[in-house]
């Protein structure tokens, strides 16, 4: 691939190095993608021991787990925040633009940074990959991650696993603590066909010298108190935070020291995250990272956000009436019937819901190929406001995603009283929605389809890429 800016020709910045526009630097790296996941470790050690093994300037604590990952982070994040401290944080996947990927006090990589990071990297990847194959993007992504926190002056960085954990590139890395939320069926091609050996491959990123978080159960957990008791690592086990209610935009715990708590983040299955990120944050004070006093956490609790995840947005409906969007990741079996239980929950909050009989919500869904489609809608159709909602189903333009009649196929399968469309591409798909809904909006199925509604309906500057010149 032909990328501009590099090359014999091209002119070399203040370090030496290749100068990359935005735009050059994002298909430089997203090109990586067609070596696909290779999972192991050798690839990244070798790109991050050629960059001076910047990770080893980085404490913090990796999170990994089947759902909740991101949750845990973005309330772990904005306590330490609340605190005074400098954070490094890797959301992902990325809704909007790549350089949410990292992201430092809460505000994503510079393009420029980006750039440089990328035209930094590139020559150090062709000298791995003679020796070792050529790097996947997620191992370059890892590496840029790393280079970029150790210069970011960060006080200390909350690093979310990838795939797995043993031979996720992340765990080239080791802050300290290491925190695991729960565990179910997913990537199961990758990581085995039972919840006991994909928390095998999970419970790998507790080495010796940490200390240790759990939020999972069952088998799950069995399996991480082994892995923690063979490498002698302290381990705090939780369970969900009592549920004391909700509102629109929050629920309210009890938490252990802090007592009653608002948390900005929607859905009761909040209560395990936050009780994670509790123990995360206490993990951090013993191994003498960082100590956030119970006034910060009640406020980074409270004022967390995390894009994407039962977030309520509004959108301009048919004769500009304003229609609740409720954009939700749900993709698999999880954290479908998280989506299910938390539509119960928030239907008389939301639009309509002081009817008598409240409007029929709307949902708009696609999938990726590779997901139990089957299974999540199975989960569903514990709401019933989703079993007898109007469906748009729709496809990402990715190689992966299923198509829109399979994924309508299936909703009529599994939920006979949905009444079904299909709308091929995701913004003709929100437009459709958005003019012919009589109430609430979800959106739901795929990551990808979320950020695509999402930059439909938020413009934050924050998010605006160069355009390429």
């Amino acid at each position: 691939m032909s990328v501009r800016g590099i090359g014999p020709a091209a002119d070399d910045g203040p370090a030496g190095l290749p100068e990359l526009e935005y735009a050059a630097a994002l298909a430089a790296i997203e090109e990586r993608g067609r070596y696909g996941v290779r999972l192991g470790l050798g690839r990244v050690r070798a790109l991050l021991r050629a960059m001076g093994d910047p990770q080893l300037a980085v404490r913090g604590a990796l999170v990994g787990g089947t759902n909740g990952k991101g949750s845990v982070i973005a309330l772990a994040g904005s306590a330490l925040r609340a605190a005074g401290y400098r954070v490094g944080e890797t959301p992902k996947p990325h809704l909007v633009t790549y350089r949410e990927r990292i992201v430092v006090d809460g505000r994503p990589i510079a393009a420029a940074d980006f750039a440089r990071l990328v035209a930094e990297l590139l020559p150090l990847t062709a000298r791995v990959a003679r020796r070792l194959g050529p790097p996947t993007e997620f191992e370059l992504l890892t590496a840029m991650v790393f280079r970029h926190f150790a210069s970011a002056g960060l006080d200390l960085a909350l690093v979310e696993v990838g795939l797995g954990g043993r031979l996720d590139a992340t765990h080239a890395w080791d802050g300290g603590v290491a925190a695991i939320t729960t565990v179910g069926l997913d990537h199961m091609d990758r990581l085995g066909p039972t919840v006991t050996a994909i928390a095998r491959e999970k419970a790998a990123i507790i080495v010796r010298g940490d200390r240790a978080v759990a939020g999972a159960t069952g088998d799950a957990l069995a399996v991480i108190r082994r892995r923690a008791a063979r490498m002698r690592v302290p381990l705090t086990v939780v369970r969900p935070a009592p549920l004391l209610g909700w509102t629109r935009d929050a629920i309210r715990v009890e938490l252990p020291v802090l007592g009653p708590t608002e948390i900005g983040l929607r859905g009761r299955h909040q209560a395990v995250n936050v009780a994670v990120a509790d123990a995360l944050l206490d993990a951090l004070e013993v191994a003498g990272i960082a100590a956030v006093p119970p006034d910060a956490r009640r406020l980074g609790y409270g004022s967390a956000r995390w894009p994407g995840r039962l977030e309520l947005l509004h959108g301009a409906g048919a004769g500009g009436a304003v229609r609740d969007v409720l954009l939700d990741g749900a993709h698999n079996a999880d954290g479908a019937a998280a989506l299910a239980t938390a539509v119960e929950d928030l239907r008389p909050l939301l639009e309509g819901g002081t009817d008598a009989t409240p409007p029929v919500l709307t949902v708009v869904w696609a999938s990726m190929g590779d997901k139990d489609v089957a299974a999540m809608l199975a989960a569903l159709s514990a709401s019933r406001s989703i079993a007898g909602a109007d469906v748009v189903c729709t496809a990402m333009d990715l190689p992966r995603a299923m198509p829109p009649e399979d994924v309508a196929r299936a909703w009529r399968m599994a939920l006979p009283d949905a009444r079904v469309n299909v709308v091929p591409g995701p913004a003709a798909a929100l437009d459709h929605a958005l003019a012919t809904a009589r109430g609430p909006i979800v959106v739901a199925g795929s990551l990808y389809l979320v950020g695509a509604a999402r930059a439909r309906l938020v413009d934050d500057p924050l998010l605006r890429d160069p355009v390429a010149a």
